[in-house]
């Protein structure tokens, strides 16, 4: 017999005789895409041979290692967060929506100020996005793909309309001048892009994961607890070569893969937008994947250096100013490093 507080057609798992109401859940947008970019880069261009000195290298040495000619630091004025306010008010700009539209702000960064607040919640404020929901990402060179993947589950869900991700790095505050292992590599920066709904797919789903077994492979050289018992102040440091052969065989995998889930083929590309890392990295990579010609490879590096979180932003917002005809196309992007962890996915370029 029929309980006949409990309606009959009630979800499995409800208690019998409960007469308590049944919960309500959001359902949002079928397709977001990319609406728009922002960029913003430290004012300083600053070129090998500024470097070079305490290292004991060379322009030279820096070029054919790394591909950098030059990089773009802040000023000792700046913080990350001004760079990410700025970028943040092209993306939304280009997006045409207002900042009260923005209902999640989502920051990639290792280089905030303080371990606490968020930048997110700053910069919310700052560009008028409040009470948007704000916090910040930690996943390093990958963090801009985990924003991409978290906005977009944000507005399918129903959670939010619009999600702005920003990228953003001041990584000159921690660079000792004299490590050869990543000193010369690192520039400031930050980059922002504006998701949104959309009447078809514009972000396919994203391949993301971790290594820890490899954890130490990218960090600093000591704990804030060292450095108060004494230590020198923590600046970053990595194993060039566990990151470079990590980054060339094992993230081609998953450039593969992230390709495979979105039904993609390398000669459906428009554009290959990988972390920035190292010239040598993504011409690997390019290989691998074999990219034909017809695919325009983003290489930033060149004259912003490694940007981290922020450089997969930086990158596309160059492309697409350099060229204009790739909008609409697709791009795969990845991003990868500290933890190690990775995360890649292919997305219409706006």
């Amino acid at each position: 017999m029929t309980d006949p507080t409990t309606p009959t057609d009630a979800p499995t798992g409800l208690p019998t005789g409960s007469a308590r109401p049944l919960l309500q859940q959001r359902r949002g947008h079928e397709f977001t895409r990319i609406l728009a970019f922002g960029a913003a880069r430290g004012e300083n261009v600053v070129p090998n041979d500024d470097l070079v000195g305490p290292i004991d290298s060379s322009d030279e040495w820096i070029r054919q290692r790394t591909g950098i000619i030059t990089r773009k630091r802040a000023g000792e004025d700046v913080e990350a967060v001004d760079l990410a306010e700025t970028a943040a008010r092209e993306a939304i700009e280009k997006a045409g929506i207002e900042p009260s539209q923005i209902g999640v702000v989502l920051v990639s960064t290792v280089t905030h100020t303080v371990a606490t607040p968020s930048m997110a919640s700053l910069l919310a404020e700052r560009i008028g996005a409040t009470p948007a929901a704000a916090y910040d990402i930690s996943a390093a060179c990958a963090g801009y793909a985990y924003g991409i993947a978290q906005a977009d589950s944000f507005i399918k869900s129903g959670l939010a309309d619009h999600v702005l991700v920003v990228g953003a790095e001041k990584l000159s505050d921690v660079v000792d001048p004299t490590d050869r292992s990543i000193s010369f590599l690192l520039g400031d920066g930050a980059g922002a892009a504006v998701i949104g709904p959309s009447d078809f797919p514009g972000i396919a789903p994203t391949i993301w994961g971790s290594d820890g077994s490899k954890w130490d492979a990218i960090g600093m050289t000591a704990t804030y607890n060292e450095w108060e018992a004494g230590a020198p102040r923590p600046t970053m440091r990595q194993a060039g070569q566990t990151v470079f052969r990590w980054a060339v065989w094992e993230m081609v995998k998953v450039a593969r893969q992230a390709l495979e889930t979105a039904g993609v083929r390398p000669e459906d590309l428009a554009a290959f937008v990988p972390h920035q890392a190292n010239i040598r990295i993504i011409d690997e990579f390019a290989k691998q994947l074999g990219l034909p010609e017809t695919v325009t490879i983003a290489r930033d590096i060149t004259t912003t250096g490694n940007t981290s979180a922020a450089s997969i932003p930086l990158a596309t917002h160059r492309l697409l100013e350099e060229h204009p005809d790739l909008s609409g196309g697709l791009a795969l992007q990845i991003g990868f490093g500290a933890g190690l962890v990775f995360g890649a996915q292919v997305v219409v370029l706006p």
